[in-house]
């Protein structure tokens, strides 16, 4: 479900531990604190997170933890700052909407975080994120300064950011923010909670068996996010932790849902040599700046990313033929950083045109001369011959741009006999053919054709 690179990480099919327990017992006592009118700092409705209030007041902490917890409070201030320029996101849920949700279970957990689902009074049901007060962050940091109110405070300032990064920026690849609260009544510890939209794990695997047009979609839909993350309202944005466990998807979009590892800041330089981009498998020069910033460093390590994580394995297989040698430029200009995301952005707009207007299929001989077309009838649905990558597990159901097309697909397939143009469509616009290997019974249909091969019909009465 939604939200953060906790879900990814979640340990799905296991027991909760008792570290994810107790995550869930503290989120339950924060509902219940915001309930009484304790503390609670924020709503969730305004613009800033409170750091101002939540930093303010002496803590009898180790020098180190101390100097730690002013650094975040210094970056958190810092991107405050440049946030405040624009308009934040009004998030409509606060303090009170958390102390009333039920159905509170955890979803996952990861080095920071711990993310639950709850339903909200009103009806829906949010994704709320929190600080894992026994997460590797969390323990860490309790070994080096043996302080745990402290450390977790430090972790809630990593919460603090995301929150602040959500509310000003807006994009459908980027997980909306509906609210938020944070308890600063209990020093030195922060309490923040942070609800957002549900969505599902990516999984990747389940991915790589779904139809081309779908996976392109994904593509497509992350090309845009790096899109406006390289010409943001705070600037050109990278994500430090990029990896498919940071996404989700909230119906059928893909969406990144962990923020508090990006940065709105570039590498600084004094000399070409201080900016080479490096990754496990290649290295990328890059320019030093005459204002000694790396250019377009995290626009490239974010589409470098994309392009290992995402395109490698998304983009080539079972795509149509026609549009393989698009694909393979683009390929190798990403992965060579080539491209940057301007230029993407426009060659996967240039796929998605010469795909829905069909301009791929032109100089193919035409085969729907080979069938016989029924009009007014459709076939009597039932399990048969699959394919892949279908959009059906009873049978053989693909994407086409037109009649012409789907006898193509028929004539290369020795199972096909026959098959019709259905009225579901996809993303695109796209119709979905449904292919069959016999000839079934036919029913009345108004609003579909069945076209059956010549082949396929001679010596039978139709």
């Amino acid at each position: 479900m939604a939200a953060a690179a906790a879900v990814g990480r979640a340990r799905r099919g296991a027991r909760l531990s008792a570290a994810a327990l107790l995550a869930l017992l503290a989120l339950a006592l924060l509902a219940l604190t915001a309930g009484r009118g304790g503390g609670g700092g924020g709503s969730g409705s305004g613009g800033g997170s409170g750091v101002g209030q939540l930093g303010s007041a002496p803590l009898p902490l180790p020098p180190g933890l101390r100097e730690e917890l002013r650094q975040r409070r210094r970056d958190l201030r810092r991107l405050e700052a440049v946030a405040g320029g624009g308009e934040a996101a009004a998030g409509g849920l606060g303090c009170g909407d958390l102390s009333l949700v039920t159905g509170v279970s955890v979803l996952g957990w990861g080095f920071t975080k711990v993310v639950a689902r709850a339903a909200l009074a009103g009806g829906g049901a949010v994704a709320l994120k929190s600080v894992h007060g026994a997460g590797r962050e969390v323990r860490q940091c309790v070994q080096r300064y043996g302080a745990p109110a402290g450390c977790r405070r430090l972790a809630a300032y990593k919460l603090l950011k995301e929150v602040t990064l959500l509310q000003r920026l807006r994009h459908p690849g980027i997980v909306q923010l509906h609210g938020q609260c944070y308890d600063n009544s209990g020093d030195p510890e922060i309490r923040v909670t942070a609800m957002l939209e549900l969505g599902s794990p990516l999984e990747m695997i389940q991915l790589l068996q779904t139809p081309w047009e779908e996976r392109f979609k994904i593509c497509l839909s992350l090309v845009k996010l790096l899109f406006y993350l390289a010409h943001s309202p705070l600037g050109s944005i990278v994500l430090l932790d990029f990896q498919p466990r940071q996404f989700v998807m909230v119906d059928g979009n893909l969406k990144v849902t962990d923020m508090d590892d990006a940065s709105t800041e570039e590498l600084s330089c004094k000399e070409d040599n201080d900016c080479t981009l490096d990754f496990p498998t290649k290295s990328f020069p890059l320019k030093c700046s005459a204002v000694g910033k790396c250019e377009g460093i995290n626009e490239k390590k974010n589409l470098f990313n994309a392009y290992r994580y995402f395109f490698t394995y998304l983009l080539p297989h079972s795509a149509p033929l026609a549009l393989r040698p698009f694909l393979s430029d683009i390929l190798n200009a990403t992965g060579d950083l080539q491209y940057g995301i301007n230029e993407t952005l426009k060659a996967f707009e240039k796929v998605l045109h010469l795909y829905k207007s069909g301009l791929y299929l032109q100089k193919r001989p035409l085969l729907l001369k080979d069938y016989i077309s029924l009009k007014g009838f459709r076939m009597v649905e039932g399990e048969d011959y699959k394919c892949w990558p279908s959009y059906s597990h009873l049978g053989c159901l693909l994407s086409v741009h037109s009649a012409e097309e789907a006898a193509a697909i028929c004539n290369s397939q020795s199972q096909c006999q026959s098959f019709i143009i259905t009225q579901q469509r996809t993303w695109t616009g796209r119709p979905l053919a449904s292919f069959q290997s016999s000839l079934t019974d036919l029913i009345p249909d108004a609003h579909t054709v069945v076209y059956v091969k010549r082949s396929a019909s001679s010596g039978k009465r139709l």
